[in-house]
Formats: C-alpha cells, structure tokens, sequence
C-alpha cells in the first residue's frame, strides 16, 4: 500500500515510492529506492521535502499514515473547488484562426531561442531588441487564443528541451499573468523574464545538461549555478527590467525557504518570482527527458497543489490552474462513454467542461472517426486524465489539430 508519511517519519528500513518533489530539485537517480541508512535519511531531508510517499508492501509501514487515494481525494477535490470558483469571460478569437499562426511562432520562437543560447555560450551580450518582437507576439496570441499556443508547447523533443522550455515558460506564465489581471506592460516584462530565465544553462556544459544518469554532487551543484549566471548575464543586458530580472533569479526559489540559490522566504520572494516558480516547475514534470518520462498535466496540476502547502503560494497555485484549466488544452482524457479525446479549448466558465476531439475507443482498443464535442453542451464527461504513451498514441496527430 502505497501511504503518505511526513519527512520526519522516514526511516531505515521503510521503501521511498515518491520523493513527492520536483525532480530537478534532488540529484537522487532514482524517485524510488529503499532507505538503507541513517544517512540516506539525512539525504532525502536536506533536500526540504516535507512528505514523502511509501510503500509498505516493499518497506517497512507508518500505521495511522493516510493512504496515497486519501491524499488524491482530497486533491480532486481542491481541483474541483477550483473549478467551481467564479471565472471572468475572456473574449478571444477562433481557435481555428490562431492556431496557424501559434504554429509559425513556435518555430520562430524556438530558433530565436537557439540562437540567443548560442551568442551567450561564446560571450556575446543579449540584445533585447532581437528579443522584444517575439515576446511581443507571444504575448498577443496568448490574448488572443491561448488554446492555440498552449498545447504546442506539449509537443517537444528532449533534444531541444533547453530551448522549448524556455518558449512554454514564457506562453504560460503569459497565460498565468493575464489570468492575475497584471497590467498588460507589465505581464510583457515578466515574459521577458520568463524567455530568458535559464540563458544561464549556456555556461552549464551540455554533457551535465543531457547527463542521462544520476549528477555527481559537483555536477549538481554546476547545474544549479545557472540561476545565478542567468541574474548575471540579465544584469549586463541593457534596457532589461527588474520585473524581468526577479523571474529569472528567483524562479527556483520556494515559499517555505528551501529553495536556491538564496533560500529566500515567503514574500522575500517578488511575485513574479513565486509566479516564475510555479510554472517552471509544472513545465518541467510535464516535458519528457531522456532520463525522465514527464507526467500528464492534470496529474502535475494536482502535484503543484500538493506542493502549495509548503513550497508555493496556495492562492497562486489556485491562479494559474485557472490558467490553463483543469484539463489542459493538449491533454488526453478518458470519457465516461469509455473513448479516449484530446482536450481542444478551455471553457472559462466550466473548466471541468472543455471541448475535446474524441478520437479513440478504450473499450474497444481502436480509433473512431474524429468529433469535436464540447462538454458543456452534453451529458459525457472526463472520468480521467490519460497517458498518450499508455495508448500508443501520437500525441503529434492529435494535439492542437486543425
């Protein structure tokens, strides 16, 4: 059985199902292992979790500890309050007509991207008028149709993750600005920021970056140097904003104080910090790696909220889960019907409620012919999020179709 037990509680002889933190925030190779000893238990304590998962049927048992389903219902529904809660109407334009355009700017984003990368790495300073213009797009669609350019963002290939997270940093924290109400200049710096939060990888030598095992310390601890050379290359870069310069030095810094490189706390952290947090924690356990399966986005949602009790700011959790809604556009849910759909467009009003493209029969094990179907005009609903890989299915056909 699987049970939720508080870091205190950890000790040798007990089996560690789920480290419950953010993966990028350990240098442990695994997310699973059995505590062997005392030390091992300091180890999963210096990295300021605050509860962790076992199994007791490969470990030793907490009796009174609440079981993983008791964790899970109370987050379901916390999601489900969430989606309950009053939603302001956004006007946006057709899907249909955004979407071409998304797609145009995603290439050009991440080559832009790719390049800016590549000047940092031989020393070259970052101009921000090369950087601006994208922005200033980016920021456009989102208002526009953000059920455009979010689901894209799904589609990466480890290869060029370094780049493209820096893109879906941006768009959905975008996303997550407008939702906040933010003056709309405002919202334009903290994508700046957003864009430009991890240039400080480019001094981080691709051989730690793609290391597909466990990081030496050493090795984690160059790794995790990047914010501050991302802080001290933004310093340098004329005309960047102090909105844009809390972004990217604080976006690995944490509510309860355990975070880096400062272990800042609570409101010692800018809003646009706790914010850039949030999301590039979400985009990370959400993007595959080639030493990390990423998961799917209602599960990472409710991971974020289970976090929020420590780690981040609960209000601001709650925000950007409105954001993008409790079952992100690109996200593959399973019906009550039993088909398989890929969720299309968020419905603000009902966000338990978006419109789907039903694709897939799981009873049957087959494809169907495709349907659009929005749900808040019909008597099915999501049981479920789902795995694409599970299914085998492309999530390349299927996301933002059209």
């Amino acid at each position: 059985m699987i049970k939720l037990i508080r870091v205190e509680q950890l000790a040798p002889g007990m089996y560690i199902h789920d480290l419950n933190c953010d993966w990028t925030d350990h240098d442990f190779v695994r997310n699973q292992f059995l505590v062997s000893d005392a030390q091992t238990v300091m180890s999963v304590r210096e990295i300021g979790v605050h509860e962790i998962y076992i199994d007791t049927s490969r470990g030793d048992d907490v009796a009174d500890a609440p079981t993983e389903d008791d964790r899970r219902s109370e987050l379901d529904a916390a999601l489900g309050d969430i989606a309950a809660a009053p939603q302001p109407r956004v006007q946006r334009v057709s899907r249909d007509v955004e979407i071409q355009r998304a797609r145009r700017l995603q290439g050009e984003a991440e080559q832009i991207v790719r390049d800016l990368m590549g000047d940092v790495r031989i020393g070259r300073q970052i101009e921000l008028e090369k950087v601006e213009p994208l922005v200033e797009k980016i920021v456009s669609s989102i208002f526009r149709q953000p059920d455009a350019l979010l689901p894209l963002l799904h589609l990466k290939d480890h290869d060029d993750y370094t780049f493209m997270h820096s893109v879906s940093v941006c768009a959905l924290l975008t996303s997550f600005a407008r939702t906040l109400e933010l003056p709309r200049e405002v919202i334009k710096e903290i994508s700046i920021g957003a864009l430009l939060h991890d240039v400080g990888k480019a001094k981080v030598p691709d051989g730690i970056l793609n290391k597909p095992a466990k990081l030496t310390e050493a090795e984690f601890d160059k790794m995790k140097s990047h914010v501050v050379q991302s802080k001290l290359i933004l310093q340098h870069t004329p005309g960047i904003s102090e909105i844009a310069l809390d972004v990217a030095a604080q976006h690995h810094e944490r509510y309860d104080g355990t975070g880096y490189p400062n272990k800042l706390k609570g409101s010692e952290i800018s809003l646009y910090g706790q914010m850039g947090a949030i999301v590039d924690v979400y985009d990370a356990i959400t993007s595959n790696r080639v030493y990390h399966k990423g998961m799917p986005p209602t599960q990472a949602l409710r991971k974020l909220l289970e976090w929020s009790k420590y780690h981040f700011d609960p209000k601001l959790v709650h925000a950007f889960i409105r954001s993008v809604g409790i079952y992100p556009s690109g996200s593959l849910v399973r019906l009550e019907s039993g088909k398989l759909a890929v969720v299309q467009a968020q419905n603000s009003e009902h966000l338990l409620q978006p419109t789907v493209l039903v694709m897939f029969d799981a009873l049957r094990r087959c494809y169907v012919p495709p349907h659009l179907l929005d749900l808040a005009k019909s008597s099915n609903v999501i049981i479920e999020h789902e795995d694409f890989d599970k299914w085998q299915i492309d999530p390349e056909r299927w996301i933002a179709a059209g």
